[in-house]
């Protein structure tokens, strides 16, 4: 068995190990802030790592933002890359960004880093190596929320109860916003999404579950960020539609 230092030298020699993604919409406030929280977990790591900031058709000054931020600490050891995505939507944001990153892993992460960076190293070997799909999880056991309003969490676990009886019975959160993917599933997984907004998380995942990939559930301290972009009410029923869409497509390709 490779040691850890091992592992990781393998890693160098053949690509680069990480890649994290970060989908952006309107985050000219949160994101120099945790641009350089990633930016310095990185820097301490063994393994190479790029970032992709993939802005979303703001309408604040999140490009320049992100461009400025490129343009001061990209280096070669460490690229940074600014793309645009025109199409609103989380989904078509991460899907960009996952095309067109190169690391064996491929990590998403939300803009505003609700997640301690230094879980990071929980999704990704030898922490966790047999996995294709590692997704964060704020009600697997050890799990710890912070600060989350109580309706809140229970439109979240309404939501999930209709995703475990329509989709994924297995899986306790797939709304977290920090998911993992082995690099070489990601272009057969995302090339066939078609649901753009906050819902294709549950899209990708059951079609991993349908095609036989691993998923795992990584335990981790969450806190609750007020500035959500999210709208529970319009949101939630939007969702709602979609996993049903999802159902029905399953069933046509299955005929």
């Amino acid at each position: 068995m490779l040691r850890e230092q091992d592992l990781y030298r393998v890693k160098k020699l053949s690509n680069r190990f990480l890649s994290i993604i970060i989908p952006a919409y309107n985050e000219e406030q949160r994101l120099p802030i945790t641009l350089e929280q990633v930016l310095n977990f990185l820097k301490s790591q063994s393994y190479q790592s790029e970032i992709l900031i993939v802005e979303n058709a703001s309408q604040d000054n999140t490009i320049q933002v992100a461009e400025d931020f490129a343009a001061r600490c990209h280096t070669d050891e460490l690229p940074i890359r600014v793309l645009r995505e025109n199409q609103r939507g989380k989904g078509a944001a991460v899907k960009k960004g996952m095309l067109a990153s190169s690391g064996e892993y491929r990590f998403m992460c939300d803009a505003d880093l609700s997640m301690p960076v230094t879980e990071i190293n929980r999704f990704v070997p030898p922490a966790l190596p047999d996995v294709d799909i590692a997704i964060a999880s704020r009600e697997a056991p050890g799990a710890v929320r912070y600060n989350e309003p109580t309706y809140r969490h229970l439109v979240g676990r309404v939501f999930n109860t209709l995703i475990r009886l329509l989709a994924l019975p297995t899986l306790n959160d797939t709304q977290c916003g920090f998911k993992c993917f082995r690099g070489e599933i990601v272009a057969e997984l995302f090339r066939d999404m078609t649901i753009t907004g906050w819902s294709f998380d549950v899209e990708i995942l059951f079609l991993a579950q349908r095609r036989g990939y691993r998923i795992q559930e990584v335990p981790i301290p969450w806190y609750f960020n007020p500035d959500s972009h999210i709208s529970v009410a319009k949101d939630s029923t939007q969702m709602a539609l979609d996993i049903f869409k999802i159902r029905l497509a399953d069933r046509r390709n299955r005929k």
